[in-house]
């Protein structure tokens, strides 16, 4: 039986750790050769690497472009292109400093925006020209659900991840003619998890566990109840499924969507 992704090529920005590494997994078992991303060590290197070819990734590859960078964003799709043809592009780098506005440097902006949302940019305008030319490509992107709705003290992240969502609905569709239900067409969708198991949330939750006399698992139920109903958070491996799933071809007609993964948090 045919693999849902063989011959087909993914790039999975932020992809050595967490809902990243989940995502380039869940490609990987499928067939797809893996464009490996992220700024980690050797060790760090090596094991997602081994995680990718033990789930069946026929190659891998690894690049550490600085996302804030424009021109090695450009050095590295260009050197992509010239490997593997580019079918399938994973936005998930992203980082977020918890701050007041008042207290939001133009650093923390800065740093913030580029890395979550520019950075989404320069790949997507550097790729979905092939894609459309082929007649097949998908774009996931990782937005958050606070591309959905606010909160306090994240006012870069917030603006940023309802940026890529704005974003992804504009590339949705200038594509969404490109291809066929044959071909499989070019689709552009968001994925907007709450709370999810991953590093990006540690701080807060530290914070919070402080409150609590320390006890990390009070810490992770209070900041949960305050947003998310199902009071559980996700697997990152969950977010791994629904972003294959959208790289099927039977999800040619499914784009301009930002899916929420929140626990019913932004249906209250």
């Amino acid at each position: 039986m045919t693999a849902l992704l063989e011959g087909k090529t993914a790039l999975v920005t932020g992809s050595v750790q967490g809902i990243g590494l989940a995502i380039a997994r869940e490609l990987a078992g499928e067939g797809a050769r893996i464009v490996l991303h992220g700024l980690a060590t050797p060790e760090q290197v090596a094991h997602a690497e081994a995680v990718l070819h033990a789930a069946g990734a026929p190659e891998v590859r690894f690049f550490d472009a600085d996302l804030r960078d424009v021109a090695a964003i450009e050095a590295m799709m260009d050197e992509i292109a010239r490997w593997q043809a580019l079918d399938i592009l994973v936005n998930n780098a992203g980082i977020q400093r918890t701050v007041p506005l008042a207290e939001a440097t133009p650093e923390i902006w800065d740093a913030v925006l580029s890395v979550n949302l520019s950075a989404a940019f320069h790949c997507m305008r550097l790729a979905l020209p092939g894609m459309a030319e082929r007649g097949y490509g998908r774009v996931v992107n990782i937005a958050s659900v606070h591309g959905l709705v606010a909160s306090t003290n994240k006012a870069p992240y917030v603006a940023s991840k309802y940026g890529l969502v704005g974003l992804s609905r504009v590339a949705a569709l200038e594509y969404a003619g490109a291809g066929s239900r044959e071909s499989g067409g070019v689709t552009v969708n968001c994925i907007c998890p709450g709370w999810t198991e991953t590093a990006i949330i540690e701080p807060q939750v530290v914070a919070r566990a402080a409150e609590m006399g320390g006890d990390r698992q009070a810490g992770v139920a209070s900041l949960l109840a305050e947003k998310q109903p199902s009071r559980r958070l996700s697997d990152p491996s969950e977010i791994g499924a629904l972003a294959l799933w959208l790289c099927a071809p039977v999800a040619h007609n499914v784009t301009g969507t930002a899916i929420p993964v929140d626990g019913g948090w932004t249906a209250q």
